[in-house]
């Protein structure tokens, strides 16, 4: 480079260091939303002291189950959804360092090699040329600043989606846990009234067979037993298919766990007591609010991208480079040459394009606040939802655990008074029937306590802390 073109770049760089930083960056600054929400919950089930972000970010650990803590950190680092949402962080952090790259200079190397003659008289000549040709678009009015704030906007947005996938996950991986456990439990309730009902059975025969009764109840008896039978199957099928969901929730294949979670286990059991804290702890601890906040800022700085388009546009560019009729002598000062300016592009009619560009980026500002606060009342829709939903079962379960007491009294006390003659045996039938019933409804019942208390801690926002 020439001491020329060197002191003319150090002419210049002051006046370039001056209008880039006094330049202003054009469209609106984003400014956090500050939405309104209730003081408390309609609900409340614990002091907000009880809930933290620890409590959250590992919420499952509160069933204490091993098996369940295993799956969701195995899942954690397997789940292929989850990987998905780690690739759009990798692409999203690509994309910012696009947008960075246009704060600096181009610069582009060439070389070309010319063979020609003048005319038909003339010698024939070469032409080598070879150099660099540099250029600097002056970010003036701030629209690279900008777009460079809507790439991080974007990079954050990522981020929180992916905690989002992982709040899903987490809560996805507890519930089909608890809904195997569920299949499991009410798989052995009937294993075991069908063997209260087979033995109720042998009994009518007998009864039958010593001409005591007639043979309506062994009819009564068979049918019973072919009914709490048929349930089999299906429970089976449901633990499997759970077994299955689990698996491919690890990022394996459908049979993957059948060894590992086939043996039957309780259902984890929910906590006495669920802290859920204040609604105004959404905003910070909900992944998918704070991404959609983040489509908020994105779009406000769009706006500045677009705005920037009605402005001038300056470039300075410059170019070294040597050219000779031979190689010898392409590299020798005579054969240098080098050029320096600076060129300005003002859009002075463009038929509309660019404020309708304008117009097109302030309403898709508008769709982001109008989805940042449907994503509010949604996840304030799931708490509220998941509050009352654990209130009410835990009054239902506890109603359910003295009709269980009732029916297995009823059970004893209708064997006994049939296997001495004192009541007909479509009794002992209604008792073994409701025990069935209650004993099922029972186990459903835990389970829609724990699910429901799993569905809390994700309308929470809790679990995106496991890695």
């Amino acid at each position: 480079m020439t001491p020329t073109l060197l002191r003319h770049l150090a002419c210049l760089a002051p006046a370039i260091c001056a209008a880039v930083l006094t330049g202003c960056a054009v469209g609106p600054d984003f400014k956090p939303p500050q939405p309104e929400v209730p003081a408390a919950w309609t609900v409340p089930i614990a002091s907000a002291a009880g809930l933290n972000d620890a409590t959250l970010a590992r919420w499952w650990t509160a069933f204490n189950d091993p098996t369940l803590t295993s799956l969701v950190e195995r899942a954690a680092t397997s789940n292929l959804d989850l990987k998905l949402a780690e690739s759009r962080i990798r692409q999203a952090r690509a994309s910012r360092g696009v947008a960075v790259s246009s704060f600096g200079p181009t610069v582009d190397a060439s070389g070309s090699f010319r063979r020609g003659q003048a005319g038909s008289n003339s010698p024939t000549s070469n032409q080598y040329q070879t150099g660099f040709d540099a250029g600097w678009e002056i970010d003036l009015f701030g629209g690279t600043r900008r777009s460079v704030e809507a790439a991080d906007a974007d990079l954050e947005g990522a981020v929180e989606r992916q905690r989002d996938v992982l709040v899903t996950l987490t809560a996805e991986v507890a519930r089909n846990y608890i809904e195997l456990r569920s299949f499991q439990q009410q798989l052995a309730i009937a294993q075991r009234n069908l063997a209260v009902q087979q033995r109720s059975l042998e009994l009518a025969r007998r009864r039958f067979q010593g001409g005591l009764v007639s043979r309506l109840d062994v009819a009564d008896a068979n049918a019973q037993v072919a009914m709490t039978t048929a349930q089999v199957p299906l429970l089976e099928s449901s633990a499997r298919q759970a077994i299955y969901g689990l698996s491919v929730l690890l990022g394996q294949e459908p049979a993957a766990l059948i060894e590992e979670l086939s043996l039957t286990a309780t259902i984890p059991a929910a906590p006495p007591e669920v802290p859920a804290g204040i609604p105004s702890d959404l905003l910070r601890r909900r992944p998918d609010i704070r991404a959609a906040e983040t489509d908020i800022h994105a779009a406000t700085a769009r706006i500045g991208v677009a705005t920037a388009d009605l402005y001038p546009k300056i470039t300075l560019s410059g170019s070294l480079g040597w050219q000779s009729s031979d190689t010898p002598n392409l590299f020798t000062p005579a054969s240098r040459v080098w050029s320096l300016g600076s060129s300005i592009s003002w859009p002075v009619f463009q038929s509309g394009r660019i404020r309708s560009g304008i117009e097109a980026q302030k309403a898709l500002e508008e769709q982001a606040f109008i989805t940042y606060r449907r994503t509010i009342l949604s996840a304030l829709q799931e708490v509220e939802n998941a509050l009352i939903a654990s209130a009410k079962e835990q009054e239902r379960r506890t109603a359910l655990v003295t009709a269980l007491a009732e029916n297995q009294k009823a059970v004893d006390l209708a064997t006994r008074l049939y296997s001495e003659g004192q009541t007909d045996f479509l009794n002992v039938l209604d008792a073994q029937r409701s025990l069935f019933s209650s004993e099922d409804a029972l186990v459903q019942s835990t389970r829609t306590v724990s699910t429901n208390l799993v569905a809390l801690y994700k309308a929470l926002g809790g679990g995106w802390g496991v890695k």
